[in-house]
């Protein structure tokens, strides 16, 4: 069992998967938080609250590409 998780680490830090992962939480993360932030933004009613939801709409993507990524490196095996 720790095998598998240590290889599931190893490729999630992936040089490859990384930047994909990067390049997808630009992307959809930018637009998730346009959609569900943009009138709090522009009026200026950033609280620490809403900062927090900023992130974790900024990880969801990430991790959505990582465990992807990962699942489908581990398929071609």
């Amino acid at each position: 069992m720790f095998t598998a998780i240590q290889n599931w680490v190893r490729l999630a830090g992936e040089p490859a998967v990384v930047r994909r992962a990067i390049i997808m939480t630009v992307i959809v993360g930018s637009i998730l938080i346009g959609i569900n932030q943009a009138p709090a933004i522009v009026r200026g009613h950033l609280t620490r609250l809403r900062v927090a939801q900023i992130c974790l709409t900024l990880i969801v993507p990430y991790m959505v590409s990582t465990i992807s990524s990962v699942a489908a490196r581990n398929d071609r095996r």
